[in-house]
């Protein structure tokens, strides 16, 4: 019944149990489906082994100690596991659904193959889609790739105060397409991640206050700087301020430059990040109040203007007095 070429579980099935159907199904079986039940078993065990290397690969992302360049010693240690945490299980669930479907999508094809199904047609057909897509949806490939490298590298993220060349705002959401921006006015920007060419993030592990003071030309500038200095320290040794806004004393560099009517002293003070501007209006006043108290004077523009008359013109018109 199995034929001159018959195989041993054909003779063996038919001879035990009489039945043609159950021992054409043991030789597919054993001629055919043992073939695709090692497929299947290879395509488990390569997603295994894959779902291992993303696992491996993210936990290198999960490392808080990829940005210890420029670290501020003081910055929360908790906060940056959180954002590498967050950023390493957004990326392991992208690669891993990227990778699962195309290990199945290709597992499931061999299969296919070995049930003497024609893939000529189902594969051309897939090209062409692909092909259709793939011009269709540059941009959106565009945008997911740029994506992924953002967050593999860290550039910015949710809470991040950031310039991205169109304005500048504080980043409420982030995913692999696109970016959520709200701007000083409240108007909220989606930028998609391929159109984000430059981006200046001001929320990275510190910042830094920076202010010109102007004085008279009159003043002491060695009394001016000392007063500045002053001001400095105490807002260093406020509770409020020193080691929570401020990461270190406010430093004065001194003499920057020498304008029209007025000398400039700059004074520079490293910040946590994002609260730089707050630790500027702050040192404002406090170095204005100091310098009043101590009678130092900060100028306005002077300006001398010298009038000519000629004689034609004390003629030809009347002098007010």
């Amino acid at each position: 019944m199995c034929g001159e070429q018959a195989s041993f579980a054909c003779d063996a099935v038919y001879e035990w149990s009489n039945s043609r159907v159950l021992a054409e199904l043991a030789d597919w079986f054993v001629g055919r489906g043992l073939i695709v039940l090692f497929i299947l078993l290879g395509g488990w065990i390569i997603s295994r082994i894959v779902k291992r290397a993303i696992a491996h690969f993210t936990e290198r992302i999960d490392r808080t100690d990829l940005r210890e360049v420029g670290r501020d010693s003081s910055a929360s240690v908790e906060a940056d596991k959180l954002r590498a945490k967050a950023r390493a299980e957004t990326l392991a669930g992208v690669l891993r659904s990227v990778a699962l479907i195309a290990i199945w999508v290709f597992t499931v094809l061999l299969a296919l193959g070995q049930l003497n199904i024609n893939l000529g047609p189902l594969i051309a057909g897939a090209g062409i889609i692909g092909i259709a897509i793939g011009f269709g949806a540059q941009a959106v490939v565009r945008d997911f790739l740029s994506g992924v490298f953002m967050m593999i590298e860290d550039i910015y993220s949710v809470g991040d105060d950031i310039d991205f060349g169109k304005g500048r705002g504080t980043v409420e959401k982030v995913s692999l397409r696109s970016t959520s921006i709200r701007t000083r006015t409240g108007v909220v920007w989606n930028v998609p991640n391929g159109r984000i060419d430059f981006i200046a993030n001001y929320s990275q592990l510190w910042a830094r206050a920076q202010i010109d003071i102007e004085v008279s030309y009159n003043c002491d500038l060695r009394e001016a700087i000392e007063v500045i200095r002053k001001a400095g320290q105490e807002m260093w040794e406020d509770p409020e301020w020193g080691g929570d806004e401020l990461s270190e004393p406010p430093e004065v560099k001194g003499v920057q430059s020498l304008g029209e009517s007025s000398i400039f002293i700059r004074v520079r003070a490293k910040t946590k990040p994002s609260l730089q501007w707050r630790t500027e209006r702050e040192l404002r006043l406090r170095i204005k109040e100091a310098l009043d108290a101590a009678g130092i004077e900060i100028p306005f523009p002077h300006r001398t203007v010298i009038v000519q008359h000629t004689e034609g013109d004390r003629e030809s018109y009347p002098s007010f007095g």
